[in-house]
């Protein structure tokens, strides 16, 4: 499987349809890519396709950070990974076509039900170091370990995704240290945020151990909203262990948890370990194929029809299907394929408003929720909230479809942030909202 250019789709297309793959909604987003639901045309299976936007990469200065995610995922080949199948360029995207994984984030399983039983906690964990202990076997490290980058399938088995922060062998310097501060601040350990440079495997585990005591907790055991008095707790491992936790799972999460470390608990030392091993199942690899996507540099270089975004008087149409798709309440997935209960990182509601009144209203309600419009065109808008700190805090998106000339359908999505900080969010914006809501398929609005 080679790299492949393509033509970018035509603005009137709809869905649009890249190469053998017929695009569908957008499942998630970010700053520099979103992750849409597609199918082969030719075997009808279901994948998602990661779009990134060459033009955004270039201007950021994330080339490397992309190439060492492609080139990443080119080498994993495991089943608790998401698994990369293709890569397409065109002269202005870039197009990973991903393995789909339908059950969601492990993250809206904890935020659905709270904190896990201790076996299924168990069992998600020994999966996650199933994969970390694969990555790391090939001198990958993953930098960016927390329940919105764990996906779970519809058998309830744990996939690993994103490895845009990823660091590879060759990023390490000669004092055989990795030097970038990143990941998310609460999953971050502390040698990671000292600025002196660390190894990326306890760093790794570090990570795994905050998730562990999350699956058992339903909260983060380092939380603050000074960053200051976060990283104070952090660097002195300040966390209560809640009265539920089993004296194993108490131990295993002290040596995890760790401040120094040369005295973490490594993984060979965690596959001995004996709440660790109880119903353990070792990962079954398959030995598949390399992926061949031909020279990453040449992503980045590959000619094809050029497509400004132009400009529309009209927000985008949605057909019956689509829109029956995308609700909750109406959800047809079952005739198809199992699956489990979606994560809420969007919400929908449907309005008799004109689409130029809802995006006013949107961005009325906002401004005293601290949001700032971003962006506004097309009928499309982006929001951000900053911390006290100036930093991105929480990102939203916003999208009007003509459903018929009098009826519309909003969507409303997270591109950045914290989930439960959206959920909060949708709760104040819900009620400001309505006056002009019809109806909506999202349950926060009756919380």
């Amino acid at each position: 499987m080679g790299l492949k250019n393509v033509s970018p789709p035509r603005k009137s297309a709809s869905p649009s349809r890249i190469g053998k793959f017929e695009l569908g909604r957008t499942l998630g987003e970010g700053t520099f890519a979103k992750v849409r639901f597609a199918r082969n045309v030719e075997t009808g299976e279901h994948v998602a396709v990661k779009v990134l936007d060459k033009e955004k990469i270039l201007k950021h200065r994330m080339v490397e950070q992309i190439k060492r995610e492609i080139s990443t995922m080119k080498m994993v080949k495991h089943p608790n990974i998401v698994q990369l199948h293709e890569v397409l360029a065109s002269k202005t995207k870039i197009y990973l076509v991903l393995e789909f994984v339908e059950g969601g984030e492990l993250f809206g399983k904890i935020v659905k039900h709270g904190r896990l039983k201790e076996s299924y906690a168990r069992r998600y964990f020994q999966q996650l170091i199933n994969a970390v202990d694969y990555c790391h076997s090939l001198g990958v490290y993953h930098r960016d370990l927390k329940p919105e980058n764990l996906l779970l399938d519809s058998n309830g088995n744990l996939k690993v995704s994103d490895f845009g922060l990823s660091a590879l062998p060759q990023q390490f310097r000669a004092d055989g240290l990795l030097h970038t501060t990143c990941g998310t601040p609460n999953y971050v350990a502390p040698e990671v945020i000292s600025n002196k440079g660390y190894d990326g495997a306890p760093a790794d585990l570090w990570s795994c151990g905050v998730i562990l005591y999350v699956l058992m907790a339903g909260f983060l055991p380092f939380e603050d909203s000074n960053i200051m008095n976060l990283y104070r707790k952090i660097f002195r491992a300040e966390f209560k262990v809640p009265s539920w936790f089993s004296p194993g799972v108490r131990k295993l999460l002290a040596q995890l948890l760790h401040p120094n470390p040369k005295k973490r608990i490594t993984i060979p030392q965690i596959l001995e370990n004996e709440w660790f091993k109880k119903d353990y199942k070792p990962a079954k690899l398959h030995h598949e194929e390399d992926v061949v996507v031909g020279d990453v540099e040449s992503i980045f270089n590959e000619s094809g029809e050029h497509t400004g975004a132009g400009s529309s008087a009209k927000p985008g149409l949605i057909n019956a299907f689509e829109l029956i798709s995308m609700s909750s309440g109406l959800d047809l997935s079952g005739l198809f394929e199992k699956q489990q209960e979606p994560v809420k990182q969007e919400t929908r509601f449907t309005s008799m408003h004109s689409a130029k009144e809802i995006i006013s209203k949107i961005e009325e309600t906002a401004k005293p929720l601290g949001l700032d419009v971003q962006q506004k065109q097309n009928f499309k808008m982006k929001l951000r909230k900053s911390s006290s700190l100036g930093k991105s805090f929480l990102s939203i998106s916003t999208e009007v479809f003509e459903v018929s000339p009098e009826l519309y359908m909003v969507e409303l999505r997270k591109s950045e942030g914290d989930t439960l900080e959206y959920r909060t969010f949708y709760k104040s914006l819900s009620s400001s909202l309505k006056d002009i809501i019809w109806s909506s398929d999202d349950d926060l609005l009756a919380t």
